[in-house]
């Protein structure tokens, strides 16, 4: 059996290792760097490095698996497709080999990781050899390469690109959070980005659960034909899962006080909401829900308290990377913030930001998008790099301010990802202080 996975990073690798496991030879090429080329080849692997070599599309691969990061409209991708391939994603392959395993699967624009890490942690909470997994940063097969016999619950964050592959993955429990324009540098077009999105509940049937969101004008329009069991959710409505007071209820079973969750936003108790009827559904009992949910402080780069410095509070919201995710970090402040954004052009624009300029006291844009930000909002300070942003934010601002850095952008133009990106600006702040 041949297999071929393209791309080498976190995932690619990780899905080599339990391929070769399962008696394949392997071909793993990145059009840059192989890490570990030594290693690789003292375990058969077959490399390309620096190239996506054309002279494979003749070959007779039983298995081709794509990194999530390149896109399907790549030509090499194209070129493989074009002779009657199909193009998986590591955790659709992985899945194959843990006939065990139980998913709870969260997508959406924004607030996957939020919702996957509260949810993770009530199945930690159940029992400690459940995981978390997915776009959040651990492949799974990861974890199947380590337990493939184990019966395990896992919380998956999958994004749009990573359903693009999958095909038989059956989640238990899935959920569309939110569909707001994203990624368009690399999907045609929203209507592609949406509908990748909806293959989360394509192989649910009646005995699994898919939260819909009857909040979102978009999940209305478009999670219309579904085959498992619909559970509504909303923070105004009626719904099966829904506030009542103080209390979030699912079928009149009251999960959890709203008033005992610790983080800031409308949208983190909407987070919380879903976690935990997933959680239910996944058999985690109440008493546990709750004390999560009390104990629960936030996801790193996501609205992430840093310091106080001089009476100036500074906030991380470094995986804000869409102006939607900003306009909700805008909205946890009470009062008008100085914001720090800017970074690569994912295409999107920013017009969504337009209704809550007003919770902008200063606008300090810096990246390849600053002159956009420029446009929209005039009064904007433009520099060149965040530190700069950093140091000028520390300059213009006083007691009693907040400084949020959410960039509304991919991190690609000057950072290898948001997690980069949200570590240097941890860093770059705490510097201020000496």
């Amino acid at each position: 059996m041949k297999a071929l996975i393209i791309g080498a990073a976190r995932s690619g690798s990780a899905i080599t290792k339990l391929l070769l496991k399962q008696g394949y030879q392997c071909t793993l090429i990145d059009s840059k760097s192989v890490g570990d080329k030594q290693l690789w080849k003292q375990w058969g692997v077959i490399i390309h490095e620096g190239l996506h070599p054309t002279s494979l599309w003749e070959e007779d691969f039983d298995i081709i698996v794509k990194n999530p990061g390149i896109s399907h409209h790549d030509p090499f991708i194209l070129g493989f497709i074009k002779r009657g391939h199909v193009i998986l994603t590591e955790i659709e392959v992985a899945a194959r080999y843990a006939q065990n395993y139980r998913y709870a699967a969260v997508t959406g624009t924004n607030g996957k990781t939020t919702t996957t890490s509260i949810l993770g942690a009530m199945l930690k909470a159940k029992d400690a050899s459940n995981e978390i997994c997915g776009n959040i940063g651990v492949p799974l097969s990861d974890v199947v390469e380590r337990h493939p016999y184990q019966k395990i619950d896992i919380a998956l964050e999958i994004a749009a690109f990573q359903l693009l592959g999958c095909f038989n993955l059956k989640p238990l429990v899935s959920v569309i959070l939110n569909l707001t324009p994203d990624h368009l540098d690399v999907f045609t077009d929203t209507d592609e980005y949406y509908k990748a999105k909806c293959r989360i509940y394509q192989t649910q049937d009646k005995h699994d659960w898919f939260l819909k969101n009857i909040d979102d004008f978009n999940i209305l329009k478009y999670c219309e034909h579904v085959n498992s069991t619909v559970v509504t959710y909303s923070m105004e409505k009626a719904a099966d899962l829904c506030i009542k007071g103080q209390q979030v209820v699912l079928f009149d079973q009251m999960l959890f006080d709203s008033t005992t969750l610790k983080l800031k936003g409308r949208h983190n108790l909407q987070n919380a909401m879903v976690a935990a009827a997933m959680a239910f559904k996944m058999g985690v009992d109440i008493q546990t829900i709750q004390d999560v949910i009390v104990s629960f402080k936030g996801v790193e780069h996501r609205l992430e308290y840093v310091t106080t410095i001089e009476g100036v509070e500074y906030y991380n919201d470094s995986k804000g990377t869409t102006a939607e995710s900003t306009v909700v970090a805008l909205q946890a402040f009470k009062q008008p913030v100085i914001l720090l954004a800017g970074g690569y052009d994912k295409k999107t624009g920013f017009e969504a930001l337009r209704p809550v300029l007003g919770q902008i006291r200063l606008l300090i844009a810096y990246g390849a998008t600053k002159n956009q930000f420029k446009e929209l909002y005039p009064e904007a300070y433009i520099v060149d790099t965040l530190q700069e942003a950093i140091h000028l934010a520390h300059q213009l601002s006083g007691a009693g301010d907040t400084v949020l850095f959410s960039p509304a952008c991919a991190s690609y133009d000057q950072f290898h990802n948001y997690e980069e990106r949200g570590r240097l600006f941890k860093e770059w702040v705490l510097k201020l202080k000496n």
